[in-house]
């Protein structure tokens, strides 16, 4: 009997903390999202009528939609694996007493605290039709490139999502690997098992977690890329890097929010089905392993 009225009372200091975070959450993306789904099945915003799924019929049959989407998923299927990789691959040496180790860590986050503008303008120096590159493909007697209207285009955002994301996961990856007790490896080491098995059957298995976590910030940062595509290559890129973030905008300027929110509800269902899916598989791996 005395115990209701403190947890009562406790439940009602939490409510109040977390309140404030509540109310942003609500104003900011809760209700803009409601809203959004609202205007998807109407055929304009003011004094709108329904029109079921007409819009996302409209939406599925443009081409350019259609490019936008496939860019898209392109461009997360070759990038976050090779993240993940590289990520761990530099974790793995790094987790190592290797000589300046404090100075390669503090190199590899170094693009995280940059400014974007900074950023952007090294890279336009880089890639720019005159730029550093193209003067030095000039001077060993080969033709200019030009980096952002051609298919170079992907190759060039991929190694600037690369350069700039890899510090922050493999800080990640280093702290899961550095939380893995040594015992395991050394009772491995004295079974007889190699190196292989130990990162396979512990690394790997302890691993997994941070991976899956990794993966997800790699996959939604591959969404945020747009705003350096945008500062490098402009209103207008190259089809190879135009993606759904290029749509949605090119829909916002046009004022056509009805396609916008209709391609915004169906980004947010690609994103959930995929983020269930890499918990449902980081939870399936983890029970066979053990």
């Amino acid at each position: 009997m005395t115990r209701k009225p403190l947890n009562y009372r406790e439940g009602r200091v939490a409510l109040t903390f977390l309140l404030p975070s509540v109310i942003g959450f609500a104003l900011f993306y809760l209700i803009p999202f409601a809203m959004g789904l609202v205007y998807s099945v109407l055929d304009r915003t003011i004094g709108g009528s329904f029109v079921g799924f007409s819009n996302y019929m409209e939406l599925l049959s443009s081409d350019s939609f259609r490019k936008a989407v496939l860019n898209t998923f392109w461009f997360m299927a070759a990038n976050v694996p090779l993240m993940l990789m590289l990520s761990l691959g530099i974790a793995l040496v790094l987790n190592r007493n290797l000589y300046l180790r404090q100075f390669l860590r503090m190199a590899f986050v170094l693009p995280l605290v940059v400014p974007v503008a900074s950023v952007v303008m090294v890279w336009q120096a880089l890639f720019d039709w005159n730029g550093t590159f193209n003067a030095w493909l000039h001077a060993a007697g080969l033709e200019r490139i030009d980096w952002m209207k051609s298919v170079w285009a992907r190759s060039v955002i991929s190694l600037f999502y690369l350069w700039k994301h890899i510090g922050y996961n493999m800080i990640l990856l280093l702290a899961g690997l550095q939380s893995i007790p040594r015992d395991y490896y050394e009772t491995a080491e004295l079974e007889g098992a190699g190196k292989w098995f130990q990162c396979y059957r512990i690394t790997l298995v302890y691993l997994t977690p941070t991976m899956v976590f990794v993966v997800l910030m790699s996959v939604m940062n591959t969404f945020k890329i747009f705003r350096e595509t945008y500062l490098i290559a402009g209103d207008y890129p190259h089809d190879s890097i135009y993606t759904l973030q290029h749509y949605m905008n090119n829909m916002f300027l046009a004022l056509d929010v009805q396609k916008l929110s209709a391609a915004a509800t169906l980004m947010v269902i690609g994103i959930f089905i995929l983020v269930t899916a890499l918990l449902r598989l980081e939870k399936r791996y983890t029970q066979f392993m053990e």
